[in-house]
């Protein structure tokens, strides 16, 4: 990389709403949602570390940065060029992200430190760990099936889910049906680079709902893992904002009549018209018809 720009995949401290993500400040954030093979291990000195090595994913994010920034980085991460023995070496890796992979700088643990590492970051997501050990509440958006409350009060969880229920939307995502099971596909949100929405219900949780998410979602079997994104409500961004997103993204294909009930009823009146209309498409677009007895209450149930 030998441009005035260049990329870099933050997945610790650097990461939005970390301890050193003010050396981000003046950066473009390219994608939230990015990903890279190898193994992510806490070194219990307040930051993680990343290691080439396994098959599992790590999580993090990327950024367009400048020479500027880059020196700092190295600094950071006690990199110097032509050293033998740095705290981390930098190298130029392909990331991927939820379109085409991106050449950026990672920073990987040096070998001669490998042997004072013990513990593996759980869901190989420093800020998801630093988070679920600690957080008291917060706020979650729901785009699939959660947003309807008849399946909640079902679960017996109308009590966790009634505290400031609000709607919002998340800018540069998508909504697809990309994760097949026997009876049909289920709900996702996929980054992009254009202009293209997502809108749902933002609610403010437990501790106990989230574990609830947790189970729900799928996330120990890893079907969903949870995430951050930045929701606009009422016009306020509000960034950190808990959603869980596919692991294993397929092709678009139908739902289950039932599942998709419960987006479009969680969805009816409470989101926008325009983007009802959109899911609606969606469905026609990936070959879904409701049965002849659904299409007769649709105004009502729905």
């Amino acid at each position: 990389m030998n441009t005035s720009k260049s990329f870099v995949f933050v997945y610790g401290t650097l990461r939005q709403g970390e301890s050193n993500h003010y050396l981000l400040k003046d950066s473009r954030r390219v994608y939230q949602q990015a990903r890279i093979r190898g193994s992510l291990y806490d070194t219990g000195k307040g930051y993680p570390a990343f290691l080439l090595e396994g098959h599992d994913y790590v999580y993090g994010e990327i950024y367009e940065i400048g020479k500027e920034t880059l020196a700092a980085l190295d600094v950071l991460e006690g990199y110097r060029q032509g050293k033998e023995i740095n705290l981390y070496d930098r190298a130029e890796m392909e990331v991927e992200t939820e379109g085409s992979p991106v050449k950026t700088w990672v920073y990987i643990l040096n070998d001669s430190h490998k042997e004072t590492l013990k513990e593996r970051v759980p869901f190989q997501d420093w800020k998801v760990d630093r988070w679920y050990k600690s957080f008291n509440e917060v706020k979650y958006f729901a785009y699939g099936s959660c947003m309807d409350t008849e399946r909640i009060i079902k679960a017996g969880m109308l009590d966790h889910f009634s505290k400031n229920v609000e709607t919002g939307k998340v800018i540069n995502y998508s909504f697809a049906y990309s994760i097949p099971r026997p009876d049909g596909a289920r709900a996702n949100i996929i980054e992009t680079t254009d202009d293209d929405y997502v809108e749902g219900i933002v609610y403010t949780l437990s501790k106990e709902a989230v574990d609830y998410l947790f189970k729900r979602e799928g996330v120990y079997s890893n079907n969903y893992r949870p995430t951050f994104v930045d929701v606009d409500i009422n016009g306020k961004i509000h960034e950190n904002v808990l959603t869980f997103t596919v692991i294993n993204k397929q092709p678009c294909s139908a739902p289950p009549e039932h599942y998709a009930t419960e987006i479009m009823r969680g969805a009816k009146g409470r989101l926008s018209d325009d983007y009802y209309r959109k899911l609606e498409e969606k469905l026609e677009s990936v070959g879904f018809q409701f049965s002849t007895d659904t299409q007769e209450k649709k105004g009502k149930a729905l």
